[in-house]
């Protein structure tokens, strides 16, 4: 791979749909490595396989050395099902889903697993595994107040979580354990509101076991939120954190797998800064795959980080090591080949 190659494998992009021109010249030009639906496509399953076929049909030797993409969706149920239509079934609440058995939610998320891959899709972004207590859910806007939690403890949250990952990984479907350290303590919706803080959660906190649940599950991802937790470091979002993602994330908990952000590119709460620094201080703080649901946000990111590669050794080795561990899931789900 070229070093913009490597780098582009760094982003998890946002496309409406089908490959557009712009989509299709973006990847050719950027390198582009993983892609996001964003919004509520209700063409079915058979539409939208047509869709991801055609995004698989980019992974050129000239745009990623013939390393395929993760397709990704926000696929969770209830008010979070971005896929639907024919061939996709209507997916409870995780709230809801929280009153299966671990074992029958298993099995109903290897069905859903089944569905999204049937459409081309290999990244679900789910499940959420923020613990959300009960006498506050309905004033914790990111999740409470749409039944995005399995339930108000982190047992609850842990069990039905590993059924979810579980099931989907049956299917042949990624899964991202969400928003590490959790958003369940919150009130405002970091999509919509900046300056969200979490005065509650520290590196001990009885809701991160939910979180340890699913990286025993040997769950491929977790997303950082982008929320500031004074307990743990109030000077920095969580995903611009390194006591976040590395001291806690990564040596506390001993994630291996792949560090992956909130939305950089359109969410309130990094407005303020530019999108070259956020996907700079992302990467620099411990985080591997950018999230931008900004086409405009991710080719800024790009330009920034490649500049950057190229005159500071110690920056390169940082993204060489965060592209290695998204190629090494991209080899676990069989979107490498061998030479």
């Amino acid at each position: 791979m070229s070093e913009a190659q490597r780098v582009g494998q760094l982003f998890l992009v946002g496309i409406a749909g089908a490959p557009t021109a712009e989509v299709a010249r973006a990847v050719g030009t950027y390198h582009f490595g993983s892609l996001l639906w964003e919004g509520t496509s209700t063409a079915g399953v058979a539409a939208d396989r047509q869709d991801s076929q055609a995004i698989q049909a980019l992974a050129s030797s000239a745009a990623t050395a013939k390393v395929r993409f993760f397709i990704a969706a926000n696929q969770e149920g209830g008010q979070v099902q971005e896929l639907q239509g024919p061939g996709f079934s209507a997916i409870p609440s995780a709230l809801a889903q929280g009153q299966l058995s671990a074992a029958e939610l298993q099995r109903q998320a290897a069905a859903w697993g089944r569905e999204l891959r049937s459409a081309g899709v290999n990244l679900d972004l789910a499940p959420v595994m923020d613990v959300v207590p009960s006498a506050t859910a309905s004033q914790n806007a990111p999740v409470g107040a749409l039944q995005r939690e399995f339930g108000h403890n982190p047992q609850t949250t842990g069990a039905h979580g590993v059924a979810f990952i579980r099931g989907m990984k049956q299917a042949g479907v990624a899964t991202t354990a969400k928003h590490f350290p959790g958003l369940g303590q919150v009130v405002g919706n970091t999509d919509f509101s900046s300056g969200v803080v979490d005065t509650t959660t520290g590196p001990k906190s009885p809701y991160l076991k939910s979180f340890q649940s699913a990286m025993k599950a040997d769950v491929p991802f977790v997303m950082v939120a982008l929320a500031t937790y004074t307990r743990i470091d109030p000077h920095h979002l969580a995903a611009f954190s390194t006591r976040v993602m590395q001291d806690l994330l990564r040596e506390q908990l001993n994630f291996q797998g792949v560090i992956v952000s909130d939305d950089l590119g359109a969410a309130a709460a990094v407005t303020g800064l530019s999108p070259a620094t956020r996907g700079i201080d992302f990467l620099a703080a411990g985080g591997d795959l950018i999230t931008s649901q900004s086409l405009p946000a991710a080719v800024a990111m790009d330009k920034a980080i490649l500049a950057r590669t190229a005159g500071d050794a110690a920056f390169r080795s940082t993204v060489n090591s965060a592209v290695m561990r998204i190629l090494d899931a991209k080899q676990a789900y069989h979107l490498t080949s061998c030479r």
